[in-house]
């Protein structure tokens, strides 16, 4: 019998997208439990400590964008890949705003779903064990995949964090968003930007004056060392 590779919980209200995304989840290994509403999926997640949520926003009861908050706010930073219709951009960046790792646009192919799920927690277990980092007033320890700004804690997503340990890598080395995209995310030729742009601006948003991060003009981002 293969072993699980976890639990991912799927809150989707339409029965039949909800047992296509178990069918195909459950192929590849995964443990799956389906919830149909926003209160009930918030509370499974508390109860079952999932690996990976797949959270449609338009929910019954509770929407997604109320559930990825909750869940933040308690401090649960298990991976979240929003589900959302075609004509919701504004929630779309609003949950990605608010701790959602990655979304998918209906309708799509179950087999991106599962690729999907596979690269967010490819991202979540990190790269290789590295020395932590200092930067200015910030420190990057890539053990435990936390970052201090003057001592004390920053909470970061798990794409965040990638965001910022991959910039701060290649100190000074400028990258187009479409390279982040492939670097950070791993999707190679996806063509959404928008995404790493509102990743940019919470990581700024949380770290404040003592973000490295600084906008190249007509090109993309890079890290750069404070001067001293």
């Amino acid at each position: 019998m293969t072993e699980s590779k976890g639990l991912v919980l799927v809150v989707e209200d339409e029965r039949h997208i909800a047992d296509v995304q178990r069918l195909y989840l459950a192929r590849e290994g995964f443990g799956v439990h389906v919830e149909a509403d926003g209160s009930a999926g918030l509370a499974a997640a508390r109860r079952m400590h999932p690996v990976a949520i797949v959270l449609d926003i338009g929910l019954p009861g509770l929407d997604g964008i109320a559930f990825c908050k909750a869940l933040r706010d308690a401090g649960d930073w298990t991976p979240v890949l929003l589900v959302t219709a075609r004509g919701e951009e504004a929630d779309r960046i609003l949950g990605l705003e608010l701790g959602a790792d990655d979304y998918l646009t209906k309708p799509f192919s179950p087999r991106e779903l599962v690729a999907r799920v596979k690269t967010v927690l490819r991202r979540a277990a990190g790269p290789p064990e590295r020395p932590a980092e200092t930067v200015g007033r910030l420190s990057l320890d890539p053990v435990s995949r936390t970052v201090r700004r003057d001592g004390d804690p920053v909470e970061l997503t798990t794409t965040e964090f990638n965001l910022l340990a991959h910039l701060v890598r290649h100190m000074g080395q400028v990258f187009t968003r479409e390279q982040l995209l492939a670097r950070v995310w791993g999707y190679p030729g996806y063509r959404d930007t928008r995404m790493v742009d509102v990743f940019v601006s919470q990581l700024r948003a949380k770290l404040g004056d003592a973000s490295p991060i600084r906008t190249v003009r007509g090109v993309g981002y890079s890290a750069t060392a404070p001067r001293t």
